[in-house]
């Protein structure tokens, strides 16, 4: 059972697909749905989650956008996949390097930090130099507006207060943090069972 390893995070996706259930039903089809990157200023996550969600929410009728600034990229194969079920569910996958285009018109945003590729090749400094010229990559309530209405902000945590969003962001009404985490925990216990019990 992968915990998380630095290409996939099958738990979390789970987890926030099982969170947007819950808040918007079953039937997903059409919503925009959004993974950008955000600038951290010291901790190099991995991949695995904006590689996990570009994989699964197309599989569920979602339109993804991936948004990032230029040496962010996900690895080929990863994109690749997730344009395949994206085409299999005649659903648009979109990559953009601009923050504002991603957010617009917006129903779900998973705004979060993620190192480049060739991170470990680079060394930290140069990394850490790398994210600092994107600062501007940063989820605000003004960016928020971009969004639809009802637009929910996800992120699975943790999560870098005042750089990667404001905190007004993620103390607001439009936070779903707080449930996502939960779910982790409903997700886990589902695959226990099933992999432990298997089907009553």
């Amino acid at each position: 059972m992968n915990m998380q390893d630095d290409v996939d995070h099958p738990c979390q996706a789970m987890a926030d697909l099982m969170t947007l259930m819950e808040l918007f039903g079953r039937d997903l089809r059409k919503r925009k749905f959004v993974i950008s990157w955000t600038y951290a200023p010291k901790y190099v996550r991995p991949l695995s989650v904006p590689q996990s969600l570009v994989w699964l929410m197309p599989r569920f009728g979602m339109d993804v956008t991936l948004a990032y600034p230029e040496g962010y990229q996900l690895m080929p194969n990863v994109v690749e996949k997730a344009k395949q079920f994206a085409d299999e569910a005649d659903v648009k996958f979109t990559e953009t390097h601009n923050m504002d285009e991603a957010f617009a018109d917006a129903d779900f945003l998973y705004p979060k930090s993620w190192g480049p590729i060739d991170g470990h090749r680079r060394g930290i400094e140069k990394v850490e130099a790398m994210a600092a010229k994107n600062t501007g990559w940063r989820v605000t309530n003004e960016k928020m507006k971009l969004a639809k209405k009802h637009a929910v902000y996800m992120h699975c945590m943790p999560i870098d207060r005042g750089h990667e969003a404001d905190g007004d962001v993620i103390d607001g009404p439009q936070s779903i943090i707080f449930k996502q985490a939960e779910n982790r925990l409903h997700i886990q216990k589902a695959l226990m069972a099933l992999t432990m019990g298997g089907r009553a």
